[in-house]
């Protein structure tokens, strides 16, 4: 059992990415508004989906799910990366897994800033790296 190093530090690094993602959006002030009044807005806006919703709850419980989702993918491919490294030979898994993060990367390009952008084509590159060396 040899580990895949390259997917294994992709894994970390988007967990922790997710991670602190999770804690600025439940704990933190970074992903809010940086007018007040905007802030208000958001808080009294409800959806036409469901009235009882306010869109600043819509927007927390997006960005928790999102932040859950990266947290998953890093346990999940962390795990298989060090442990069970053979399974990420399955072609299904390891397109699954490279969907996954090239859809990350484009939705970061078109509607997230530079630095998560950065952040995730690099563990773009280091993901499809250790599929390289997982089917090589």
């Amino acid at each position: 059992m040899t580990i895949n190093w390259p997917v294994a530090v992709c894994a970390l690094i988007v967990a922790v990415i997710g991670a602190m993602h999770l804690v600025y959006t439940l704990f933190g002030t970074e992903l809010h508004p940086r007018e007040e009044t905007a802030l208000k807005t958001l808080r009294s806006a409800t959806l036409r989906v469901s009235p009882g919703a306010s869109m600043w709850r819509a927007w927390i419980g997006f960005n928790a799910s999102h932040s859950l989702g990266l947290i998953l993918f890093g346990a999940i491919y962390g795990y298989l990366a060090l442990l069970q490294p053979a399974v990420l030979e399955l072609p299904a898994l390891s397109a699954v897994g490279a969907g996954f993060l090239a859809t990350i990367v484009l939705i970061a390009k078109r509607f997230w800033f530079s630095v998560p952008f950065i952040i995730m084509s690099v563990a773009l590159v280091l993901y499809l790296a250790g599929m390289v060396m997982a089917h090589g």
